[in-house]
This record gives C-alpha cells, sequence and structure tokens, in this order.
C-alpha cells in the first residue's frame, strides 16, 4: 500500500518502450544470482513503468543506502561550489583549519575538493579505520594523519573518509547542516518529506552512508539527475555539476577478479560510478540508483545482499536488450501480478508449543546481534509470539506472516514459528537491508541472535532500533 505523495508519473511498460519480458528475466537473474532483492523501481521516458517490493519492504518504507549516500553529498557539494561558497580547489587545511593536525605533512596540506570528490588523495586504501583510530574525536583531524603512499590527483582509491570530510566542508562553507542544506535545496522542492540520516556521536550526518529514502525517492533522484538537475520546471542543481560529476574523472581497477562487476572499471566521477553504458551511485549490499542517458532509464534498487555489483551486469544483460521491444498488453498484465505478489518467505514451521520459553544468548558466533548472556523470553499470544531480549525491550513475532514492532524507535518486522523442539524468528530492521535470525534451543536453553548480513556501524541490535542511529563507525 502506498502512501504519502507521488513522485513520478506512471505507465506501462509497453506504452513506454520496454519489454515486460526482459523485466521478467532480470527478476529471475536477479534470483538466480542470489541477490536479496527488497524493492525494484523502472523509469522510462520519465514514467514508472514497473515497480515491486518483496514483502514486508513495502513502498512507504525508507530504506538505509549506505555508500548510495554519497551521490547526494556530491550534489550538496555542487550547490556550495555554484552559490560561490567552495571551490574545487579550496584546500581541507583552508577551509576547516581547527581540524589540521599540528604536524600535518606536506601533501595533506595540497588536498583539494577535486582530490575529495574523486577520492584522489594519494591513501594506500580506505582511510576510515585508520584516521578514527588515530583521532577517535575528529575524523578529519585523524584523515589528514593518516600516511599517504601516491601522489594526490592520480590513483582512485575508495575512501569513505574523504566523504565525510567533503560533508564538514559543505556546512562550513554553507553555514548549513548537510541534511538541512539538502532538505531545502533538493529534498523538499521534489516532494520528499522523508529523508533521514544516521549520524555520529557529535551529531554530524556522516555524508559517506547514512541517508534512508523510499526507492521512489531514489528513483526521483536519478530522474533528476537524467534531466540534468531540472525537475517540474525548476533547476534545482546546476546542469553543469551534474554532468561534470557524472562524467568520468579517474580510472578505476576494482573489478579484476569480479565477474559480476564489470562496470566498475569504467571509472569514477564525483562520487559517482561510471558504467559502460551510463553512471550510478551504488550502496553497500546492494543499492543503487542506475541512470542511463542513452536510454532515458533510471534503475532503482534496495537489497539485502547480494555479490557485489551483480545487479548492474543484470540490467545491462536482461533489461536493456528489451527497450524499444515491447510485448502485449497481456505480457504486461503478467508481470504487474507477479510483482504485486513478491515475498520474502517467512519462517517455515509450527505454531506449537504453545507455552512460554526462556533462554540465554550464546554470543560465540561472530557478530552475534545481542551479547552474551542476555535473556530471551518467548510468550505465546494470539497469532504468533512476545519475544523478549533484555531488560529494555521485546518484538512481535508472526507466523505464518509478520508483525510489526518498534521497541527503541525504529521499526522491526517479524516472523517466527517452531522448527521441533527449536523456535526460529527472523526479525526485519526493516528500515535497513539487515535482519537478525533468532534460534532459540527449548531443552538447552540458549538462544543465537545472528545477522543476515552484519550492519558496517556494527552488530549491536539495540544500537540500529534507535533512529536516528547515532555511532562512531566499527569499521573491519
Amino acid at each position: 500500500m502506498r502512501s504519502g505523495p507521488v513522485l513520478l508519473p506512471r505507465s506501462t511498460p509497453r506504452a513506454s518502450g520496454v519489454s515486460s519480458r526482459a523485466i521478467a528475466a532480470l527478476l529471475d537473474r536477479l534470483h538466480a544470482q542470489s541477490v536479496e532483492c527488497h524493492s525494484l523501481m523502472l523509469v522510462r521516458h520519465g514514467h514508472v513503468v514497473a515497480e515491486g517490493w518483496w514483502a514486508p519492504y513495502s513502498a512507504d518504507r525508507p530504506h538505509l543506502l549506505y555508500s548510495l549516500t554519497k551521490s547526494f553529498t556530491s550534489v550538496a557539494v555542487g550547490l556550495a561550489v555554484t552559490d560561490g561558497l567552495l571551490s574545487l580547489d579550496d584546500r581541507v587545511v583552508d577551509v576547516l583549519p581547527d581540524h589540521v593536525p599540528d604536524d600535518v605533512v606536506e601533501q595533506a596540506r595540497r588536498i583539494t575538493v577535486h582530490h575529495l570528490l574523486s577520492m584522489t588523495v594519494g591513501h594506500a586504501t580506505d582511510s576510515l579505520d585508520q584516521a578514527w583510530r588515530l583521532e577517535p574525536d575528529d575524523l578529519t583531524k585523524g584523515f589528514l594523519r593518516v600516511p599517504f603512499t601516491h601522489t594526490e590527483g592520480i590513483r582512485h582509491v575508495y575512501d569513505n573518509a574523504t566523504t565525510y570530510v567533503l560533508a564538514r566542508m559543505v556546512e562550513r562553507a554553507t553555514g548549513r547542516g548537510l541534511a538541512d542544506l539538502l532538505d531545502e535545496r533538493l529534498f523538499h522542492p521534489m516532494g520528499i518529506d522523508h529523508a533521514e540520516w544516521d549520524r555520529v556521536a557529535g551529531g554530524a550526518a556522516f555524508g559517506f552512508h547514512g541517508l534512508h529514502l523510499t526507492t521512489e525517492a531514489v528513483a526521483a533522484f536519478g530522474e533528476l539527475l537524467l534531466r540534468e538537475g531540472a525537475w517540474a520546471g525548476r533547476q534545482l542543481v546546476p546542469g553543469d555539476w551534474v554532468r561534470r560529476a557524472t562524467r568520468r574523472h579517474v580510472e578505476t581497477l576494482q573489478a579484476a577478479d569480479n565477474p559480476f562487476d564489470a562496470d566498475s572499471n569504467s571509472g569514477y566521477g564525483y562520487q559517482f560510478w561510471r558504467s559502460r553504458d551510463g553512471y550510478r551511485g551504488q550502496g553497500a549490499f546492494e543499492q543503487f540508483c542506475m541512470v542511463y542517458p542513452d536510454h532515458d532509464l533510471v534503475v532503482a534498487m534496495t537489497a539485502g545482499d547480494g555479490p557485489y555489483g551483480a545487479a548492474v551486469g543484470v540490467v545491462r544483460d536482461c533489461l536493456l536488450p528489451g527497450l524499444d521491444h515491447p510485448e502485449s498488453t497481456d505480457d504486461d498484465d503478467v508481470l504487474a501480478e507477479r510483482l504485486r505478489g513478491l515475498c520474502l518467505a517467512p519462517v517455515p514451521g509450527s505454531a506449537d508449543p504453545r507455552h512460554a520459553v526462556t533462554a540465554m544468548i550464546d554470543a560465540s558466533v561472530q557478530g552475534s546481534a545481542l551479547p552474551d548472556a542476555t535473556p530471551v523470553a518467548l510468550q505465546p499470544v494470539a497469532g504468533g509470539w512476545r519475544l523478549g531480549l533484555g531488560p529494555s525491550f521485546e518484538v512481535a513475532v508472526g507466523h505464518g506472516g509478520w508483525r510489526e514492532s518498534s521497541p527503541l524507535g525504529r521499526p522491526v518486522v517479524a516472523t517466527g514459528a517452531w522448527q521441533g523442539r527449536t523456535f526460529v524468528a527472523d526479525l526485519y530492521v526493516i528500515t535497513s537491508p539487515h535482519r537478525v535470525r533468532v534460534r532459540l534451543d527449548a531443552d538447552r536453553g540458549t538462544a543465537l541472535a545472528t545477522w543476515s548480513t552484519v550492519p558496517l556501524t556494527g552488530p549491536d541490535l539495540r544500537l540500529h532500533l534507535r533512529s536516528p542511529l547515532m555511532t562512531r563507525p566499527d569499521v573491519a
């Protein structure tokens, strides 16, 4: 069920020159390649021609975008540059002088906005973890202290901290928080009123990840880029910036040994990846905004996991050949019915035994979602259970379907069942790519709580149920 404003008009695959069979083949291939899709939206000629959400995910739910957030930060930089408040040649040390270490090396003094945007600062690897260790309370200062191994401006290395520093430079130059700036200049004019940002402990938006948006908002962002910054007759982002940010600035060699992600060798722009047929914003666990200007096409996708970059190749192999080759309206109807029925499987098993059970968490598994010896209490209720996880919260669990609760602020949608003497529940942190599986052994009185994919900001489930999430990233 849809709620909130509709951002994009609707059409059918046939009316927009898209093969509904090609879309079906795309769905089949994503499944075959073990991509756990949560949503998919295709926009052709400015109209949504196909959209679907794998229940319990739904159209009105914002979804954590991880590093797709970087592309929005790039737009914020472009707004500051256009306003004359920041330039590509501005140096970090000049814009943020109070974050410069006393022993700063000469190369760090030369790092500019251009180097940060293109991720060509000269670090050997992603500097985020080392920067946090060097300066736990000042990531910008830590970033400037990380040793350089290459001359700036030459070699691309994916580096999360560069985008964090860009966000702080935008805020210093404009006098506005990153989230406030994008709300005023981008989201609200587009009709997007639900943007939420995860933040560091001090309250600043990460910038390099942490933005939550609905799938339609991501698709609308792609359409804005495709129209070179124009939206509903207004030029929200200068076309020159969109063209500059999405063109290739540096060579990338990310996928030499990954057959799924050959497109990552197509170069890097300003916080955008180039593709063989266009460009994209991309986040961990397969969050995508893919733009294909020559085909007047945008593909937005959220997911829980999959082979890195697999979706890009699937779109190229399955969908692009089906453009301008539409089938009959009957094929469109078959596809629409399939899209309406998309679903992640509830936990199979029985509702019995119908009695209360208690256990303690065994946190010996890597990345346990709860601390060792956390008490677990399972109480049957009509249609499901109440699952208590420690003294601080409990979640509602459905049988044969999902139940929703918000024990600490963010919603959890859960399904469960008995499988012999083991109770199994899947807890979807529904505004993120992640879910926790709880396995309670009634005979041993022990329980495991494991993530489907461990969040990049740490494994503690309690952290991810609070809104907004506020933490210093734990990066392995």
